[in-house]
């Protein structure tokens, strides 16, 4: 059992209050609703409205609204061409599908490690890793925070790689008062429930090529087109003809999906402000906490933090990070960690990854925990929180 649960007295927090949470209000139900009351419920008018108000939002040129993030990030290596026998460099510390996607296509993710204080991808290990058979470049804005959008766009040009940004983490943020969205060749959106908007599942990949638009919209459908300027058979027979011309899949998004996050996104600048509101909160209260150690961010970057990380310095506490994890849980406040290293997991050893590729990203992952991040925390709720960090650092305290 807990220590704490043992000896710390009454808990924090009575209900538990988890790492991350959406936000759903009546005209977001509302929303739902009139689209199922209407003739289309897919493949209409709201797909459309959803894509023109991510370009407006990020101001990108297309957008492609799909079924979810992981079906984002696999249209787009699609579009990029990669397949057999490609490589595709990104960060181990992520979501298992920022890798998955160019195994889909056949290629070989390989892993550039981390900057150990911004747990973004590392610039010059990226550089490190380009051989004659890299492809692309798949970069996650890891928390919410841009990568270094400039480095990696030069190390794109420079080699010929495609720039894919997994933006999953990331609606909301911009480097250098550009919008995330319309700086990388393409750029993928998640629209999971913990994430800042969401439409239950969704996402999207924004570009400004016409030729990724196109190859993206192909992928979605079934490789499928109605369009005159893609057929490739003319003239055609009537309205009612359309032409497979690739091997697309099916990654189409629901209507009433797509009218619940067109309601969400405008909410996203409320959304931003309260989560930052709360992250600055909780940077000023670990300030001062040395055995809590905060994210660093780049200065080019306005971030729409979607989750917060607290760091752990191990050699000044007497517990393990399962101690302290499940002592923040009886406290009343669940936590969660992000991520395991993917090259970790069995399927990807089974591949012939070892551990010991990325050091720093293996060493943060041993230490790291997300906190609870959302727009709808209350004060009440971020005061519990630090309470239960500083309640738990203190009791694990060393020499205390």
């Amino acid at each position: 059992m807990n220590k704490l649960a043992i000896n710390g007295g009454e808990p924090v927090r009575k209900n538990k209050i988890y790492y991350g949470k959406q936000w759903i209000d009546d005209k977001d139900i509302q929303a739902v609703v009139d689209v199922l009351h209407s003739d289309f419920i897919t493949c209409g008018p709201k797909i459309s409205e959803l894509e023109k108000v991510l370009c407006d939002y990020t101001e990108a040129k297309y957008a492609v609204a799909v079924s979810n993030g992981t079906a984002a990030l696999h249209c787009a290596c699609l579009a990029a061409g990669i397949g057999e026998g490609d490589e595709v460099i990104t960060t181990p510390l992520t979501f298992a599908a920022s890798a998955n996607c160019a195994l889909y296509c056949g290629a070989r993710p390989v892993f550039a490690d981390i900057n150990p204080d911004t747990y973004n991808i590392d610039p010059d290990s990226i550089r490190s890793k380009i051989t004659p058979k890299t492809k692309a470049v798949v970069a996650v804005d890891f928390t919410g925070q841009a990568v270094q959008n400039r480095e990696i766009r030069e190390i794109c040009d420079e080699f010929g790689l495609v720039f894919i940004e997994d933006a999953a983490h990331a609606i909301g943020t911009k480097y250098d008062g550009k919008g995330v969205g319309s700086l990388a060749d393409m750029t993928c959106f998640s629209f999971h429930p913990v994430k800042t908007i969401t439409g239950g599942e969704g996402g999207a990949v924004t570009t400004n090529s016409k030729e990724y638009y196109d190859k993206l919209t192909l992928a979605r459908t079934h490789g499928i087109t109605h369009s005159d300027e893609l057929m490739e058979d003319a003239p055609h027979e009537g309205p009612w003809y359309y032409e497979q011309i690739s091997l697309g899949y099916n990654y189409r998004i629901t209507d009433f999906q797509a009218a619940l996050i067109v309601s969400q996104m405008s909410k996203l600048e409320i959304f931003k402000k309260r989560r930052q509101e709360i992250v600055q909160k909780y940077d000023e209260a670990f300030r001062d906490i040395p055995e809590i150690i905060v994210q660093k961010e780049i200065p080019e970057s306005d971030t729409c933090r979607h989750l917060y990380i607290i760091k752990l310095d191990l050699d000044k506490l007497s517990c393990t990070r399962r101690e302290f994890f499940d002592a923040m849980s009886a406290e009343g406040v669940q936590c969660q960690i992000h991520y395991v290293p993917v090259y970790w997991f069995p399927y990807y050893r089974r591949l012939g990854y070892e551990k010991g590729l990325c050091p720093n990203a293996e060493k943060v992952y041993e230490s790291i925990m997300s906190i609870p991040l959302y727009p709808k925390m209350t004060d009440e709720d971020v005061n519990d929180v630090i309470n239960a960090v500083r309640k738990t650092t203190d009791y694990y305290r060393k020499n205390s």
